[in-house]
């Protein structure tokens, strides 16, 4: 099923994907170890699949939904911030876990890196018991935050959600979301998934993980053999379009000074997303995926402005 260069249905996107806390400290230089390091701290609602729910709806998706799932400790506080930034969640609060929390260390140096202390908690407890057939009624798309592939609940969740849009004709995606998760997981478990995909959006460094190949542009074009479009993302440098086994386009970055990388990737995911919703070529989407991108970098943490929020 190829439905990469135009996917206009006039319907919803629902993304399935994990909801968290993220904990943003941006710090100048290195830590200093056996000591205190300055940083600024900020508490932010995150997760990449909330995140590329709240940049779809930003890029203009009217309808974007999310199941996710979340502790009582704050499940009314993150439904809030996704109703706010346009998105309808059906979150799932669980009896047992707290809500993950992420702890995201920012270098405010000139590339804004950031690396990732992950404790899942109930992001990742989702299972198939939460997935229903009426979760895609009205979807004409469906996109899965790779992080679902990572506890064997979840992925039980992500592989009956799968089948159930094939079944329905519905176009499913998703994104790697972590290297160092996908070498856990195993290269040839995950290919084995992406093989029902009708699109792929790997980071570069996730690529060239996946196909064992150095240069982006190769690894694009090889995993585009077997998912119908591939759409690497990477970065500073833009994006490739890939589809069958060829790169059809090299879509450069748009300018920006970074202060914060996190949820860079997802919102040129949302963005692609409702891009290809709205009747773009695979292209067209991958520009604004780029414009998406570059407006995340300049904000601290995951998600798109909306009322109430600042800079």
């Amino acid at each position: 099923m190829d439905q990469g260069v135009t996917a206009s249905r006039n319907g919803a996107l629902l993304v399935v994907g994990d909801v968290v806390t993220d904990v943003v400290a941006r710090h100048r230089g290195p830590l200093a170890a056996g000591t205190d390091t300055a940083a600024v701290i900020r508490t932010l609602p995150g997760g990449a699949g909330a995140n590329v729910a709240c940049w779809a709806a930003h890029a203009g998706c009217a309808d974007v939904r999310l199941l996710g799932r979340v502790g009582a400790d704050a499940a009314a506080w993150h439904e809030r911030e996704l109703v706010a930034a346009g998105v309808r969640p059906r979150l799932v609060v669980d009896p047992e876990a707290a809500t993950g929390t992420v702890l995201c260390l920012v270098d405010t140096g000139a590339a804004a890196e950031r690396t990732f202390l992950t404790d899942s908690g109930a992001s990742l407890r989702l299972d198939s018991a939460d997935w229903s057939e009426g979760l895609l009624d009205g979807v004409a798309r469906l996109h899965l935050s790779g992080y679902l592939l990572f506890t064997e609940p979840s992925r039980a969740l992500a592989e009956k959600a799968l089948a159930a849009a094939r079944a329905r004709g519905v176009p499913v995606s998703l994104d790697p979301a972590s290297s160092g998760f996908l070498v856990d997981l195993g290269v040839d478990r995950f290919l084995a998934f992406a093989e029902g995909l009708d699109l792929l959006l790997p980071s570069r460094d996730e690529a060239c993980l996946l196909t064992g190949l150095p240069d982006p542009a190769d690894a694009a074009a090889k995993l585009s053999r077997l998912v119908p479009l591939v759409v690497a993302k990477a970065g500073a440098d833009g994006a490739l379009v890939a589809r069958s086994g060829t790169v059809l386009a090299r879509i450069p970055a748009v300018p920006t000074t970074p202060r914060d990388t996190t949820g860079a990737g997802d919102a040129f995911t949302g963005a692609f997303l409702a891009a290809l919703l709205a009747g773009a070529t695979a292209q067209e989407a991958a520009e604004r995926g780029c414009g998406a991108g570059a407006e995340a970098v300049r904000r601290v943490g995951g998600r798109p402005p909306h009322a109430g929020t600042g800079g």
